[in-house]
């Protein structure tokens, strides 16, 4: 528009002093990032693959990756080192980065290694964690986080969300392998055929576990009877998968009789409000046809069976009252290279983002998502449940931050 014209001519506006407009831009800091070896026997994953890698060198960041550390989801040493990262010989030069990225929770000897303003990323799994070992986190005044507690944009849990249908997705192929003679299994098809009756799987829980293996075992035409005390979740699993699925609350009577006729139950329903330990009873399990599967995908978090009992990939199952268990923690090791490109593609994002903030503490200010995995923050606990859990203070991340 215009302006108004003076004596001379010349817009008043045009001549007037202008409040200046400056930019503030964030200065992109470049990260190196440590990415060690797993020592746990449960886990054959990687926090990043070789295209991860490249992504993040491309964006100026050096990966110290540590030899050797590939070999679990079948890379090699090369496959990174022509992507651009540097590979260390040693644990002790892997953790000398700022940013440690790695899978299993830290054991005593990892923490051993870190220093203090370190930001160190991986799950946390309190069934793995003691009092003594988040105390001795505390005191290397690190910044920790949890990824599968870090949300995204909607609000949901992307590692949750992406290793969940993993393994329900997983959870049938395991059961269609051991039905089968080679391991000992009643040999049954778990589709079936024209003119034979489909094998019966029956799902404990309907989240997104229980929706990807009701989606897989419905494409290779098996029954399936999904059971969850949430209505929503039920009915969101039927809208979900397309086709008219048996749904049910969790009534003991309509479950057992589901048991009775199963060849392949999945449980996954992991946290109770009744304060019992387990779902399916051993009772409950006594009436199961022999040579029918049990695959506990809670077994990390305590179990769904009561017979459940902890095993790992080298004995995956064990037989009780002739019912087979398969009950290994961590089932998205078990395709170790599908759940490393599914969790590269999360964490390659969220280290640029991190970049991009120009800062650990930037990033925990702006980024809601990202600040709920924060447990640890520059050596104080900030997460309630853990605290609660082993009898430590804790303090509001939020009003922590006010303080730097």
């Amino acid at each position: 528009m215009a302006g108004i014209a003076s004596k001379s001519g010349f817009p008043i506006a045009g001549i007037l002093p202008r409040e200046e407009m400056l930019e503030v831009k964030k200065t992109r800091k470049k990260l190196i990032i440590g990415i060690p070896k797993e020592l746990s026997k449960f886990e054959n994953r990687i926090a990043l693959t070789p295209q991860g890698v490249e992504l993040l060198v491309e964006n100026g960041h050096t990966v110290l990756f540590e030899t050797g550390a590939g070999e679990p989801a079948n890379y090699s040493d090369s496959d990174f080192s022509e992507r651009g990262a540097s590979i260390v010989r040693s644990p002790r030069e892997a953790f000398s980065a700022e940013i440690i990225l790695k899978i299993s929770p830290f054991t005593e000897s990892e923490i051993d290694l870190l220093s203090p303003n370190q930001t160190v990323i991986s799950l946390v799994q309190l069934y793995q964690q003691t009092r003594e070992l988040i105390q001795k986190m505390m005191s290397k005044k690190v910044n920790a986080l949890a990824f599968e507690l870090i949300k995204d944009e909607n609000g949901s849990f992307p590692v949750l969300r992406s290793m969940s249908e993993i393994e329900g997705t997983a959870s049938i192929m395991i059961a269609s392998e051991y039905l089968s003679k080679a391991h000992n299994g009643k040999g049954v098809l778990l589709g079936g055929i024209t003119g034979i009756s489909p094998a019966e799987v029956v799902i404990l829980g309907a989240g997104t576990a229980g929706e990807s293996a009701a989606r897989v075992a419905l494409g290779l035409g098996a029954t399936v009877k999904v059971f969850d005390n949430s209505i929503k979740n039920l009915k969101d699993l039927q809208d979900n998968v397309g086709q008219r699925v048996f749904t049910s609350v969790l009534h003991p009577k309509a479950l057992t009789k589901a048991l009775i006729s199963a060849d392949a139950v999945i449980g996954n329903l992991r946290y109770l409000q009744s304060g019992l330990r387990y779902f399916v009873t051993e009772d409950q399990i006594k009436l199961m046809k022999p040579g029918s599967i049990l695959i506990d995908l809670g077994i990390g978090q305590g179990g769904c069976f009561e017979t459940s009992a902890c095993t790992d990939f080298a004995h995956p199952v064990f037989r009780k009252h002739n019912v087979i268990h398969y009950c290994v923690p961590n089932v998205a090791s078990h395709v170790s290279r599908t759940s490393t490109i599914a969790l590269s593609d999360i964490f390659a994002h969220l280290l640029l983002k991190i970049a991009d903030s120009g800062s650990i503490d930037t990033i925990v200010k702006e980024d809601v998502g990202f600040s709920h995995g924060v447990y640890i923050y520059k050596g104080i606990l900030t997460n309630h449940y853990i605290g609660e859990t082993f009898s430590l203070p804790s303090k509001d991340i939020g009003l922590l931050m006010a303080a730097f």
